[in-house]
Order: C-alpha cells, then structure tokens, then sequence
C-alpha cells in the first residue's frame, strides 16, 4: 500500500448562491464520502483549506498576500488516501462530490525520503 495525495481544486461559484440547506446537504455528502473512506481503512488525514494566505518566494525576500490564482487553480483543501496503485488511487478519487461543482482532484502518490 502507498499514500496519496489528492488535491482539490477550482470549481464553479455556482455554490455561493446555494441556500444554506443545499450547502449543508453538500457537506454532508463530503462527509459521507470521506466517512466510507475511513471506514474501509483508506483514509489516512485531510482538512480543508483557508482561503487566506502567504506566497513566499526568493527565499523570503518577496512576501505577497495570496494565493489568488484563478478558481480552477485554487486549492482548496487535501485528502491522504491509501491504495494499492495510482489507478485505485484515481478510482477512489470518482466518489468527490467537488465534481458537483466542475472542480477536480489531482492525484499524487506520496514519495519517501530517505534521510
């Protein structure tokens, strides 16, 4: 078994105009989503994001507000999953209800270091 990294990204701002019934019945289906994942032993971390922040670059010398890339650039929060290979890493991945929104997961496996 390796660890995965799924980041989520973008998605349409059709959400804002949501009643907050329909924002609660979309979060509950993250959690339903995320609940089996626990259960059959796969999920291993996630949280969401904020969506405030920091970019640093040139080892500290430029501080900028940030990130404000476009919508389908932002990440928005991260899940580590277990799996056997990528391709059930990605088949795991289909489940996200970010695809209600036209987001979408990236999906990297999670690479020791040996130091």
């Amino acid at each position: 078994m390796s660890n995965f990294l799924f980041l989520f990204r973008g998605g349409n701002s059709d959400w804002l105009e949501d009643s907050p019934e329909e924002m609660q019945k979309h979060m509950q289906k993250w959690g339903a989503w995320m609940g089996g994942l626990r259960e059959k032993g796969q999920l291993v971390d996630g949280l969401p994001l904020a969506k405030e922040g920091k970019v640093v670059e040139k080892a500290g010398e430029v501080i900028t507000d940030g990130p404000f890339a476009e919508g389908a650039e932002i990440v928005g929060g991260y899940l580590i999953v277990s799996a056997d290979d990528l391709a059930e890493a990605v088949a795991i991945s289909k489940g996200c209800p970010i695809f209600e929104h036209e987001g979408n997961v990236e999906v990297r496996e999670i690479l020791s270091m040996n130091i």
